[in-house]
């Protein structure tokens, strides 16, 4: 599968952190979180040993709210409950402008701790709305799946993680649809 460019990967592989096709979860205790935090660096190190329960439920509902909101970039509507949960999150999770030592402005979190973890990735996840990378990360829309992926298609028309797998299937499904019902 095609990585995202830049830090919108790690916006992908965080919303991937579910395996809705398996039934696993990286983020199933804080010890899976922390692991990912450290993996992508999006926490410090005390910020780390500060990672609660609270924390990996808000992760969990920040990736949620995330594959929520990704149905909009292939044309599904939004999910209103998911926009809404994301905006709460966000107020929980503030940034701030900083310029570093080149004098280049960045976001970074406003606080420590595990609100600074999800506004790291909020900050990914706008930093690839202003370069328009953030438009082609999608979820597949097989309910067995769900899973983000990169539309790398000229034309911005894929829709599903994987041709071979998921669209097949869909295929195979309408075609299958289609036979019962001229046999009705």
């Amino acid at each position: 599968m095609a990585e995202a460019p830049g830090g919108l990967e790690v916006v992908r592989r965080f919303v991937n952190t579910r395996n809705v096709e398996n039934g696993t979860d990286d983020l199933a205790d804080v010890d899976g979180l922390t692991a990912f935090c450290r993996e992508h660096g999006l926490a410090q190190d005390g910020e780390m040993a500060e990672m609660a329960e609270m924390d990996r439920d808000r992760a969990v509902r920040l990736r949620e709210a995330l594959r929520g909101v990704l149905v909009i970039h292939d044309g599904g509507p939004p999910d209103p409950e998911a926009v809404a949960d994301l905006n709460r999150l966000a107020v929980d999770a503030p940034l701030v402008t900083r310029l570093d030592d080149d004098a280049a402005v960045t976001l970074v979190p406003a606080a420590g701790g595990g609100g600074a973890v999800l506004a790291r990735l909020l900050a990914l996840v706008h930093g690839a709305e202003v370069d328009g990378t953030f438009a082609r990360l999608k979820v597949c829309p097989a309910d067995d799946c769900l899973w983000a992926f990169y539309d790398q298609s000229r034309n911005r028309s894929r829709t599903w993680c994987s041709m071979e797998v998921c669209g097949n299937r869909a295929k195979v499904r309408a075609y299958r649809g289609r036979s019962r019902e001229a046999r009705a």
